[in-house]
Parts: C-alpha cells; structure tokens; sequence
C-alpha cells in the first residue's frame, strides 16, 4: 500500500486526533494544523502528498482557500470535510478543485481509502471560481447520509452532458434533481423543459418530443415546436420515462445516437442539441426482461444513475424539510407558523407515503387552517389522519359519466402539469379531440355492429359527418359490423 505525507487540518481537537491516528495506523505520516494560519506554515514546511481540510476554520474559509493551494502547490489532492453539509456545499468542494467531499460525521474508513485513493492518482480536479455561499435558491434540502450521497453525485456530473437517470418513488424530488443539475451546470442559460411522460397521450408522445409541420395530422393547422427544439441549449427532462411506449422508445434511441430529429410530417433533420435527463418511479431493468423497455435505451440513458431515498430512510431529514417548507409558504404570503417539539416527533413517526410531496402538502394546509403560531402534535395526527383523503386523486374507477369526466380530468391536469408554469403549444384542442376523438367512434361502431345511422344518432351527429370522420381518422366504414358465415 502507497504511504504518504497527510496534513489534516480543522480546528476540533478531537476531530484531528481521531483523523490523525487513524491515517498514521495505515502507515502514514501526519502533520496538524488547527487553523489557516498553520496550514500555511504545514504546506510549506510539511510539504504533504494530501491535504484533508474543514470548510469553517477560525481565521478562513477553507474551501475559498483550495484554488490558490492548488495553484501553489499543482497536483496536491484535497479532501475536504464539513459539518455545512449541504448541496451547495457538496458543489462548491467539487467545483473548487476539491478531490473528493465528506459530511459530518463521516466514515472514518470510506475517508481513509479516499486518502489512498488520492495518493494513487496525485492529480488535481478542474477549479472553478463558481460563488456558491449557501443553498439560498436551491431545491434541495436535507443532511442525512443519504442525501449527501445524492449531493455528491450532482456535484460530479454537472459540469458535463453525460446522461443521467434518476430513480425514486413518486413524491421524493427527482424534477428538483434534474433542475438542480440545469441550475448548477454549463446549460443554466438554456431553457429547462420537464416532459411527463405519463401525462401524454401515446398518439400524442412523438408530435410533442419533435413537433410536427401543417398538415401532419388532422386539426395540425400550422408547425409546432416540439420539446427538443424548445430545449435547445438547455435540458430536456423525460420524466416517468418507463411509460413511453415502444415506438417512440425507438425514435427517442435513433435521436440519441444521431443527434438529430425530424418532427412529425416533415424530412428536413434538425440537430438535437439538448442535455436529456431522464427520470421514473418503475424498475426499467425489470422492464426491459419484460420486453416492455428497449435495453439499449436503457444504458443510453442510464449512464449516471441517482437513485433518491424516500422520506421514511431519511428520518433526520424530516424536522429540516417541514421548517423549509413552512418557511416557504409563509415567503409566499401565508401565516407563519412553527412546530412544537411533539408535532415534530409525530412527523417523524409517521411513514410518508406520499414522500416529501406529501410532507409539502401537509405544511402548506397547516400554515392556513391551523389556528395557533405553534403547530401542536395532536394537530399533525389530526391532519395525518385526514392526509389520504386530502392527497387524493380524483377517482378514476367506477362507471358513468361521473367517472368518464374524472378520468379525463385527471389526464388532462397531468398534461398541463408536465409543462410547469408555461402552456403547452397551440393547436391543443384540436390534438385533444382528434385523439379522443378516434377510440369513441371505434367503440360507437363497434356497439352499433357497425350500423351508422345508427351510430350517427347516438353520437348526435348527421350520416354525413360521421362517415367523413370515419375516413378522416382511417376507420373502415365496415369497423364493427357482424360478420355472416
């Protein structure tokens, strides 16, 4: 095993006893310091091969000290540990040319094989003066182990395009994920477009991702963008992306290898020039067992995976997240609020179904409906109890034309959602009844054994018109009807 000359520098006593004994039982050498002042003097007297440093010393900050060391002293690797341990923190070590990043309280092996590691490669990482003083304007929140994990791999892919994919349930933040890496890397400038994929019609996926000329389908009246071309620059966010159907699988896998599109009608290629960030909830290597994922989609996008914990494997997390989310809504006009100590433990307690969505939803009614500064912990049982039915989609089940109209209520709330806080490219009426349009009248068909006098009246339409839209939509004007052996 590689020895090496180490300098630990923090300014808790006990912090660089622990360290220091522990990287001198593998064998190294160790040098001190408690401050910035004695690091100097380490560095240039010491000359060490690593450098471990914490972020808050009492004469400096040591992150903002890592490029000039670096530049002082080339190849130096620096590992840097702090108690701040935030994502910005986590961005700030990595863009400063910090070779690798460790929470309070870390593991004391994982940080020793770190050492080595870095005496084996003695290399310095790429600086960058990028000012990133605290999480003000981030999404992100949480300090627990697992979140630091996630901080850390953000911090290594956003200063490039690799592909990168981001597992987790439903309501755990992975469109906070996704615009945290836009947000921290080379595209910021560029649009940040989220596609839900789930929320898209399957007729509709292929003219939304490519857009589509005047004339490619009934009710295309002019050229629409699709979300390639307003991602121009920028990044395209495929959320719940093991939904999309197969057919735009293939054209999505065609695009990712020629780095070019046509749009739905036309033939002139047009260059992709986008970062895709992909997302979902399902497990696409089951998936792609099933046949229902294309496995070579699925390592094309799967390059970076980040897999983000639910709320329930984040317990120390939860007191952090219910503060901000009060906070926040109290930021945007809504009474402030705080928490008792027992409405704490009850929020802690419970399981999150719902994730960290539902924790947000939660805070945001409490900040309205309770009465009281101090939000107590029967009141949290009381709005647990009630939390189902206050999350609760509109229901999709049952029969009639009340649940006809919740389904596709629902659908078409989805729809507008996946657009965040723009709208969704014209012509949308048009591309919402053509696809409505076409499975009513096979069905019509169908139940009238394919009689259209006798489809034309219940659909309250003339013969004419039907049989016009019969052959608009490509449907046999025979669709239905019995057939005599």
């Amino acid at each position: 095993m590689q020895k090496g000359k180490i300098l630990v520098v923090d300014d808790d006593a006990a912090i660089r006893t622990v360290l220091g004994e522990a990287l001198r039982r593998e064998g190294h050498e160790v040098a001190l310091a408690a401050s910035a002042a004695e690091q100097a003097l380490r560095l240039r007297d010491f000359a060490p091969d690593v450098m471990v440093t914490d972020v808050i010393l009492p004469d400096a900050d040591g992150l903002d000290m890592v490029p000039s060391i670096i530049e002082a002293h080339p190849g130096l690797p620096i590992i840097v540990i702090s108690a701040q341990n935030t994502l910005s923190t986590a961005v700030r070590a990595t863009e400063k040319g910090a070779f690798e990043y460790f929470p309070k309280p870390f593991d004391l092996n994982e940080l020793c094989h770190a050492v080595k590691e870095a005496l084996k490669r003695r290399s310095s990482a790429a600086s960058n003066e990028a000012d990133l003083d605290d999480d003000s304007g981030l999404p992100l929140v949480g300090r627990s182990a697992a979140m630091q994990d996630v901080y850390r791999t953000i911090a290594r892919v956003v200063s490039n395009d690799l592909g990168v994919l981001i597992l987790g349930e439903s309501g755990t933040g992975k469109e906070l994920v996704a615009k945290a890496i836009h947000d921290l890397g080379g595209r910021k400038a560029g649009p940040f477009i989220p596609v839900n994929m789930a929320a898209i019609p399957r007729e509709l996926i292929e003219a939304e991702l490519f857009g589509h000329e005047r004339g490619a389908f009934t009710g295309a009246s002019a050229r629409v963008a699709g979300r390639f071309e307003q991602a121009a620059k920028g990044t395209l966010f495929l959320d719940e992306i093991g939904d999309m159907p197969m057919d735009a699988q293939t054209r999505l896998l065609r695009v990712l290898q020629s780095g070019e599109f046509t749009t739905v009608g036309g033939n002139r290629p047009i260059k992709a020039n986008v970062r895709i960030i992909a997302a979902t909830n399902k497990n696409l290597m089951e998936r792609v067992e099933a046949g229902s994922f294309r496995e070579d989609l699925y390592y094309r996008l799967n390059v970076i995976p980040i897999s983000l914990p639910p709320l329930r494997q984040r317990q120390e997390d939860v007191a952090l997240l219910a503060r901000y989310f009060l906070g926040k809504a109290a930021a945007e006009g809504l009474p402030q609020k705080s928490l008792s100590a027992s409405a704490i433990d009850h929020l802690i307690a419970h399981d999150w179904p719902g994730n960290v969505r539902e924790l947000e939803n939660l805070m945001r009614r409490l900040a309205i409906l309770a009465r009281d500064d101090v939000i107590g912990g029967d009141l949290i049982l009381q709005f647990l109890s009630q939390s189902g039915a206050g999350d609760a989609r509109p229901a999709s089940s049952g029969s009639g034309p009340m649940a006809l109209e919740a389904s596709v209520t629902q659908h078409v709330s989805e729809y507008f959602s996946s657009f965040g806080s723009d709208l969704p490219p014209d012509g949308l009426y048009h591309r919402f009844a053509a696809i409505m349009e076409r499975p009513l009248l096979l069905e019509t068909m169908q139940r009238c054994n394919g009689n259209q006098i006798k489809a034309a009246k219940l659909l309250g339409l003339n013969r004419n018109t039907i049989r016009k839209k019969l052959s608009d939509h490509g449907i046999d004007a025979a669709h239905g009807r019995k057939r005599v052996a």
